[in-house]
């Protein structure tokens, strides 16, 4: 396992950039078997159906789309780990969309198929420093987009919860950032280096105030699989049902994030 990290993290742009339209390709394809009777199923997102959801994960690109129309920032004064907790002042503005797309795009493949096309030309034509008037401050486009990965490994594991044998696949590198952006998120909510937090094999992090661990094994280490972090960070996950599941191994008096999570606002 590699040392926790103490300088920000660097996302290669055209890495994330292929990410992204990975995981949306795999929405996309997945989307487009299902029929009536299953885009009319609940999901765990309240009063949400799986069309809702669907129509959802295309505001994932869309939201670049919107935030280049805006006029740029002058400086950044964002950081990309700021992201997560940020959103929760968007929660009801993205559901009140996320029906009303539903609603006027029943053709949902046409409608995912012109997001992807406007997304990849928009980034065709800005350059990744461009900056954006996100939630969580002015951020860089190449950083935004990280984001993107969040949202739609997230939202694929929903809807892969709400339609028995969907199976949506997680694209590596997209899997891979979004477990590395919420893995930062976390140090940087509770900073310190009592505590490990290893999510093999993608990330490592320290946290939580306390003694700060310099040699040999930490005292205080937790450790899970990447798809169960992110179910952790987003709320889809209790801690405590995590730990009496065994999905989550937690050693230590300092191991305990269960009033840290969720990370996702």
């Amino acid at each position: 396992m590699p040392p926790a990290r103490k300088r920000p993290r660097a996302y290669d742009p055209a890495r994330t950039r292929a990410a992204v339209l990975a995981q949306f390709g795999h929405v996309r394809a997945a989307v487009r078997t299902l029929g009536p009777e299953q885009l009319a199923l609940p999901t765990r997102l309240g009063d949400w159906t799986v069309r809702d959801l669907a129509a959802h994960v295309g505001m994932a690109l869309t939201a670049v789309d919107r935030l280049l129309d805006e006029p740029q920032p002058m400086r950044q004064d964002g950081q990309l780990t700021a992201w997560p907790t940020a959103i929760a002042a968007d929660a009801d503005a993205i559901a009140r969309t996320a029906h009303r797309l539903a609603a006027d795009h029943p053709d949902l493949d046409a409608h995912l198929a012109e997001v992807e096309r406007r997304f990849t030309e928009r980034l065709d034509t800005h350059p990744g420093g461009r900056l954006l008037p996100t939630s969580a401050g002015a951020l860089p486009l190449a950083d935004y987009v990280v984001t993107r990965t969040v949202e739609l490994i997230v939202h694929s594991d929903d809807l892969n919860a709400a339609v028995p044998g969907l199976d949506i696949p997680y694209d590596r590198q997209a899997l891979a950032a979004a477990t590395r952006l919420l893995a930062d998120a976390l140090a940087v909510r509770a900073p310190g280096g009592s505590t490990e937090v290893r999510i093999p094999p993608y990330a490592v992090v320290q946290c939580v105030e306390g003694p700060r661990h310099t040699r040999g094994t930490p005292p205080n280490v937790v450790e899970t699989d990447p798809l169960t972090w992110i179910r952790l960070a987003s709320g889809r996950l209790a801690w405590k049902d995590a730990l009496d599941g065994a999905k989550v191994s937690a050693s230590g008096e300092r191991a305990d994030l269960g009033a840290l999570l969720p990370l996702l606002g």
